[in-house]
């Protein structure tokens, strides 16, 4: 009862009492009024005590309420002006208002009142000017806050991070990172040595890895002739990274027999908890950079992300042809146990991945298989488009082109698909195909990357090889002869290594001579080849326009640009980029310019000292050591420059990522 009077106002509990004691006398006298007059008494007695009691407690609540609003209020202002929490309340032009004390010594001024905000740290305007940020941690006098903004108020709140940060910073840099180190041409360049040799190449190896890893705190274990396992921290992976892997040089440096360089692929998966999962992504980055050629380091995360070390060197030509005949074996094994094959190139597809396919569609033959190529035919360059038209001259060759709707509609589960050219499922001319085929065989000659075709039966790239078109010539070597190459067939893989390399001139080995001279023996006209790779005037003067653009933006590197709002042809990007390689002192040239509505295209060419496929992947796109490209989406061709630019710059100054 008193809790219940406590929550009211003295004089109403007491009013009430005093009218039911009222009532109550009165039906008492109607019975006895003596006994109406002793209850009166005693009513008396416990209306006076219940009086003074609720007085007493009003008091004592009113004097309790009193005291605790006054603590609270002082708790408050204390809280506001003494807990480790600054808060800073804005103007309408983000000058200071008002600034607690904390955050006032915290930077170490006698006032902020009336400073500018912007003038304490330039993260200020991303964080306030964003509609997506609400809070960041930004860096103060050398202390990390996490500063949350409350836009309608104009406040800051500011939270010190420091110490936690620094733990996490620790932690992060403590983690284990494994990596697997690969001698890529060992096996080779030993073969034949005698056991002094060779025991002499293994210590210098070793010794050059294990001073490597002593001198960065590495933990490594030399596991087979050409392989090793290292065990190190994040901390470790960044000033390696930051160093740009210089072992890799280091190992260059080793001369074997016939003046030949040993070379270094390094495979790193870091950011696992699991050491089970750490050790996959160091073998799958490992398996990624032998597959682009190898003289690299590649490095993994759980996410995906890759990046990519190094790359100085061409991949080392093979002197054997062991794998060609095996490659080749297993191709003609899957095409006698098919019933069709097809052959699909790259879009816009140039002289070597048609080459290739005529290739692959003339081992079909030999193996009396049906074999046809899938084309876009409103989709290739000037010098394919004079192909085609030789390829008319010949209807028997020229049926075995068709659409991707007539492959589609002609395909069966035991058909075959055979993609030259490329390695990327986007870069395909038709991707429903790849989708609807179980039975796919892969041949390409440019360095692996991330994109990558899944789930085939038989997998030929070799980084080394100057053209798909090649390959596909060694491959044919080995194949049935039941029909030999015609001339038109010859031809169009001879014109597509003659356009690779530039008329033999860049990424040329002994094999591709060998493939040229056997094409050579089966009647390849390379007056016709000539021919086909014939420029008009009209575009030697718009490539001679595109050259008077050209700006260096970094020593040896040259970039030229095409105009705005007009389209130039692929061809055209490309060749303008390799005669800005035979300039005196270009060590790499890039061309950017638009290839059609919305799309952004950028040619790039080397000499070597440069990678410019590790510049396009940059820009998802990719290619060789010398020679690559990309297309950009939704950038306007300012923007693609500075991109370019921006990655050319962080190429000159550390590692590269994909």
């Amino acid at each position: 009862m008193s809790a219940f009077f406590r929550s009211r106002k003295l004089k109403y509990p007491l009013l009430t009492l005093a009218l039911l004691g009222a009532t109550a006398t009165v039906l008492i006298s109607l019975w006895s009024e003596v006994a109406a007059g002793v209850f009166l008494l005693l009513y008396a007695g416990v209306f006076t005590w219940t009086w003074v009691t609720e007085k007493k407690n009003y008091e004592m609540t009113e004097k309790h309420i009193e005291t605790l609003s006054y603590r609270m209020k002082k708790v408050g202002e204390e809280a506001l002006l003494e807990m480790p929490i600054g808060i800073i309340l804005l103007g309408d032009n983000y000058e200071i208002e008002w600034a607690n004390p904390y955050i006032t010594s915290a930077v170490s001024q006698d006032s902020l009142i009336g400073e500018a905000l912007f003038s304490l740290s330039d993260d200020f305007q991303t964080l306030i000017k964003s509609e997506e940020l609400t809070e960041m941690i930004i860096l103060l006098d050398g202390r990390k806050y996490k500063v949350s903004y409350q836009p309608d108020d104009k406040l800051l709140y500011f939270f010190d991070n420091t110490e936690q940060l620094d733990i996490e910073a620790l932690y992060e840099a403590d983690r284990t990172v494994i990596g697997m180190l690969f001698i890529d041409n060992y096996d080779e360049l030993t073969q034949g040595m005698d056991d002094q040799s060779r025991s002499a190449i293994n210590s210098m190896v070793t010794s050059l890895v294990n001073d490597w890893a002593a001198n960065h705190g590495i933990f490594v274990k030399r596991t087979s002739s050409d392989r090793f396992i290292a065990i190190f921290n994040e901390a470790i992976l960044a000033e390696l990274e930051q160093g740009k892997f210089a072992i890799l040089d280091d190992i260059r440096e080793i001369k074997a027999k016939d003046n030949l360089a040993l070379t270094l692929s390094i495979g790193v998966g870091a950011g696992a908890m699991s050491l089970i999962e750490l050790g996959s992504m160091a073998q799958s980055s490992l398996d990624l950079v032998l597959g682009r050629g190898g003289d690299q380091v590649g490095i993994k995360h759980p996410s995906g992300k890759m990046k990519f070390y190094g790359g100085k060197t061409n991949p080392v030509e093979k002197r054997t042809r062991v794998r060609a005949r095996v490659i080749s074996h297993a191709l003609r094994d899957l095409i006698q146990d098919s019933d069709q094959v097809f052959v699909m190139g790259h879009k816009m597809p140039d002289m070597d991945a048609i080459g290739a396919a005529v290739g692959v569609a003339k081992m079909a033959a030999m193996n009396k298989v049906s074999g046809k190529i899938v084309v876009d035919f409103d989709a290739y360059d000037r010098s394919v488009g004079r192909l085609m038209e030789e390829l008319q001259g010949d209807p028997e060759l020229f049926s075995q082109f068709i659409t991707p709707e007539e492959a589609m509609a002609s395909m069966t589960d035991n058909s075959l698909l055979v993609i030259v050219d490329t390695h990327k499922p986007s870069m395909v001319i038709d991707e429903r195909l790849l989708q609807r085929m179980d039975r796919v065989v892969l041949i390409d000659h440019h360095r692996r990357g991330e994109e990558f075709i899944t789930n085939t039966m038989l997998v030929y790239m070799e980084p080394y090889a100057s053209s798909t078109a090649e390959l596909v010539t060694e491959l044919i070597e080995y194949q049935p002869k039941h029909e030999k190459l015609s001339i038109l067939e010859a031809t169009s893989m001879l014109a597509g290594i003659v356009v690779d390399t530039k008329s033999f001139t860049l990424r040329t080995g002994a094999r591709t001579f060998e493939a040229a001279s056997y094409l050579r023996s089966n009647g390849a006209d390379t007056v016709l080849v000539q021919q086909l790779l014939k420029e008009d005037l009209d575009t030697y003067v718009e490539r001679s326009k595109l050259v008077e653009t050209v700006e260096f933006p970094v020593p040896g590197v040259a970039i030229a640009r095409g105009e705005e709002d007009r389209i130039y042809s692929s061809v055209l990007i490309a060749q303008t980029a390799d005669i800005l390689l035979t300039m005196k002192d270009v060590e790499a040239s890039f061309v950017v310019a638009e290839r059609s509505e919305g799309v952004i295209g950028i040619s790039a060419r080397s000499l070597g000292k440069v990678n410019v496929q590790l510049i396009m992947e940059q820009l998802d796109g990719g290619g060789h050591l010398t020679n690559a490209a990309t297309q950009m989406n939704g950038v306007t061709l300012d923007q693609a420059l500075e991109q370019l630019q921006q990655v050319i710059t962080d190429q000159y100054e550390g590692g590269n990522e994909e």
